[in-house]
């Protein structure tokens, strides 16, 4: 149960996005990077789990953006899908820069597009930084039903695992003042950009979850989910992970011999240790600076992480915007 959070408020950076990604630790995942040729203009994790190696949050040196949240599903396959959610992200983020793709044209195809019928529910944010940004998704038939954020000053918006306008989880509302209340007690103290990274990672690890019970399964606490921003380690850690190379290199074997059913995903990431596993924020300065922090929290082994030994920080400047 993932959160995302959007702001235009601080004075000096045109966009600030954070994100927690909620996810079974078993899941193999890569730490920010960039990509390899042909896509090394990309910035994000990747998800190991799936062939298509799709990510959830990815920014370009063409100053593309995109975070992507899935749906609170009934049943595992409306949940999962027969394709991997993040082919949607990359479908915006490796796009050739030339010619430039508008985020309005992206978001017309993408509406109509069969990709977005095989996956699991979601909302997509995507465009460029200092432009307005679209959120899609595929529960929309038009587009009169997207969304268009960031398009001037003083937003703050979350986004989670529910349709865009459903303000009934208190995860988005508490979520959004907190974020303001980081802005503006960064402004006011007069901290360095170092200073608003690590208010936006308090806030991120906001736990506000109620206690069930000593065995509780994250399965138990799914409803519960939408009362916290930050989730913490909750199931047992039943079995070993295989490591990320091997994981990598299985579903590359794997997507050879992959016949028409789809971009599988091994079954037995979807239960045991869940939690917050990785805390993500973008800052994009007026000038089109571009900061990328990532913290992450669990190795592949759900061993927790020292604080502070999990993190990358990038920078880079937007070649056109």
């Amino acid at each position: 149960m993932c959160i995302a959070l959007i702001s235009t408020a601080h004075p000096s950076y045109s966009l600030v996005i954070i994100d927690n990604r909620d996810e079974y630790l078993h899941r193999p995942t890569s730490p920010a990077n960039w990509w390899p040729e042909p896509n090394s203009n990309i910035l994000g994790g990747r998800d190991l789990a799936r062939a298509t190696q799709g990510t959830w949050m990815g920014v370009t040196k063409e100053g593309k953006v995109a975070v992507l949240t899935n749906y609170r599903e009934d049943t595992s396959e409306k949940a999962t899908g027969t394709q991997s959610r993040g082919a949607i992200v990359n479908g915006w983020l490796t796009v050739a820069p030339e010619p430039r793709q508008s985020t309005r044209n992206f978001a017309q195809s993408m509406v109509a597009s069969a990709t977005a019928r095989n996956v699991g529910g979601f909302s997509l944010l995507c465009g460029y930084v200092n432009e307005p940004l679209a959120v899609i998704s595929n529960r929309s038939s038009n587009m009169d039903q997207v969304t268009w954020l960031a398009s001037q000053k003083g937003q703050t918006v979350g986004l989670s695992n529910t349709h865009f306008d459903d303000r009934s989880w208190p995860k988005i509302i508490d979520g959004e003042k907190l974020m303001d209340e980081a802005i503006q007690a960064h402004v006011g103290a007069g901290e360095d950009e170092d200073g608003l990274i690590d208010r936006l990672l308090r806030l991120l690890s906001t736990n506000t979850l109620p206690e069930v019970s000593e065995d509780a399964t994250a399965e138990d606490y799914l409803p519960h989910f939408r009362k916290s921003i930050f989730i913490p380690l909750l199931g047992a850690k039943d079995e070993p992970a295989r490591s990320a190379e091997g994981v990598a290199a299985a579903c590359v074997e794997k997507a050879k011999t992959r016949t028409k059913q789809g971009d599988e995903l091994d079954q037995s990431y979807l239960h045991g240790a869940y939690g917050t596993q990785k805390q993500t924020i973008i800052l994009v300065s007026n000038n089109g600076r571009v900061r990328y922090y990532e913290r992450t929290l669990y190795d592949n082994e759900v061993n927790a992480i020292p604080l502070g030994e999990g993190d990358r920080s990038y920078e880079f400047q937007v070649t056109q915007s």
